[in-house]
C-alpha cells in the first residue's frame, strides 16, 4: 500500500511539523510518566543533601581563616536553616586544628544567632554582646575531617565533634 503523495506546498511544510510535535509530546508524555512512578516509589525523607559537606582545600581554608576569622556556613544539616555552622582553624599545620561550633552561644539557645566581625574572631550574638568564637555552642554530632591532609569535610552524621584526620 503506498502513502498518498503531498502534492501542495503547504502541505509539504505542515504535515512534518506536526509528525515532529506529536513525536516530541508522545515522548515527553512517556518521560513524564517515567518520572512519576520512579518519584511514587521512592522513600520520603527530609535529607536535602550529603551528609558529609567538602569545605574546600585545607591549605586554602586555612589562609582565608587566618586572615578573614573564622567561617560562618549558613544551615547545613536541615532545610528549616536553624543552625548555622562556624569553621575555625588554629595553629599553623593546615591539616590539624580545625573545629567546629554551632552559630549561636553555648549560654543561649538556637534562636540567639551569632555575625561575624569581618575580619576578627569575635562576634556579635543577638543580645549585641561580642563574644569570641570559643564561647560558641560546641556541636556533638558535627565535626570536621581532613582527607589525605589535602581536603576539608564537614560530618553531619552524628558523630563527636573533634577534628579527625584520614591518611
Amino acid at each position: 500500500m503506498a502513502f498518498p503523495r503531498l502534492r501542495s506546498p503547504l502541505a509539504r511544510a505542515v504535515v512534518p511539523v506536526l509528525g515532529g510535535i506529536a513525536f516530541f509530546a508522545l515522548f515527553f508524555a512517556g518521560l513524564w510518566l517515567i518520572a512519576t512512578a520512579i518519584n511514587n516509589r521512592a522513600e520520603p525523607g527530609s535529607e536535602i543533601g550529603n551528609r558529609v559537606f567538602e569545605v574546600g582545600k585545607v591549605a586554602a581554608m586555612a589562609k582565608a581563616i587566618a586572615a578573614d576569622g573564622p567561617l560562618l556556613l549558613p544551615d547545613l544539616q536541615s532545610p528549616d536553616g536553624v543552625r548555622s555552622i562556624v569553621l575555625d582553624h588554629e595553629g599553623s599545620d593546615p591539616a590539624t586544628g580545625w573545629q567546629v561550633y554551632y552559630g549561636f552561644p553555648a549560654d543561649r539557645d538556637a534562636s540567639c544567632l551569632v555575625t561575624h566581625v569581618q575580619g576578627s574572631r569575635t562576634f556579635t550574638d543577638c543580645e549585641k554582646r561580642t563574644i569570641q568564637v570559643s564561647q560558641l555552642m560546641a556541636p556533638s554530632e558535627v565535626r570536621p575531617i581532613v582527607e589525605n591532609k589535602k581536603t576539608l569535610y564537614i560530618d553531619l552524621r552524628g558523630l563527636t565533634a573533634s577534628a579527625t584526620t584520614v591518611p
